[in-house]
């Protein structure tokens, strides 16, 4: 498993800022946000990213895209645009959002168009060589294991899997039965230690993410760990949380952190 960060953990930050920090905190890769430092359809700044994360001996995991499926082609993001911005800045692939509503107040009829752009856009990533990654998120219909479940099967598209991250609010045996129930479609996981919506240190939460990476390692294939929002937002706070990250994946040998080539 590799150690990274998702670089909208740092909006104020520019790129060169964050690659820095990164490295300092004993990262490897970056997922890229499409929202401020890579903005879609612009694959002349994709392109550069690209080169300055290479040049920085760091690799690019992933491009968060914040399109939200069967919504945002409708209010003026094309998901053409998204591929154009991950191919340039050689993403492998996108992380999108399930709709804009909780599977509870998303009628059948949205859902299914939420399957069906999901397809799409799978289609249309596959052609470049990108995978498409749903978060698991609150607000979409990725908001339990029944639902999440259920949509992934539905899209049953080669090209689509799940970014994992324990919902918010769960223990960690409520987050592990969640990860159980997607486990197959888990390629990327974003980390990070909320109590609620109040951001601590990585660090008190080593007991439950010790387990997750544990299930994680159970799955025997490769898969990134980004850390996602830190306390107070706080660079000196990355550095500390980097250091648990690379400490709880060495307690997992067929996780243990290598640099990539």
């Amino acid at each position: 498993m590799i150690p990274a960060l998702v670089s909208i953990s740092f909006r104020a930050l520019e790129v060169p800022a964050i690659l820095t920090l990164a490295r300092q905190a004993g990262l490897q890769a970056i997922e890229w946000g499409g929202d401020i430092h890579c903005p879609h359809g612009d694959c002349d700044i994709a392109h550069s990213v690209a080169q300055q994360t290479h040049a920085a001996e760091l690799s690019v995991c992933a491009y968060g895209s914040y399109y939200r499926l069967g919504v945002s082609e409708a209010a003026g993001l094309s998901f053409a645009d998204v591929v154009a911005s991950a191919a340039a800045l050689a993403a492998p692939r996108i992380r999108v959002w399930a709709g804009a509503t909780g599977s509870a107040q998303t009628s059948p009829t949205q859902r299914q168009a939420i399957i069906q752009d999901a397809r799409r856009c799978a289609d249309l990533a596959a052609a470049r060589g990108i995978r498409v990654v749903s978060e698991w998120h609150g607000g979409t219909i990725t908001d339990n294991a029944a639902s999440g479940r259920a949509f992934l099967e539905d899209v049953a598209h080669p090209a689509f899997g799940i970014i994992w991250q324990p919902s918010v609010g769960l223990d960690a045996d409520a987050a592990l039965a969640e990860f159980s129930a997607v486990a197959p479609w888990i390629e990327h996981l974003h980390v990070f230690n909320w109590q609620v919506y109040e951001r601590l240190p990585l660090a008190d939460g080593a007991d439950r993410w010790r387990r997750y990476f544990a299930a994680a390692a159970a799955l025997n294939r490769p898969l990134h760990a980004a850390l996602e929002f830190v306390r107070q937002d706080a660079p000196q706070q990355l550095l500390a949380d980097g250091m648990t990250l690379n400490t709880l994946l060495a307690s997992h040998p067929s996780t243990a952190p290598n640099r990539p080539s």
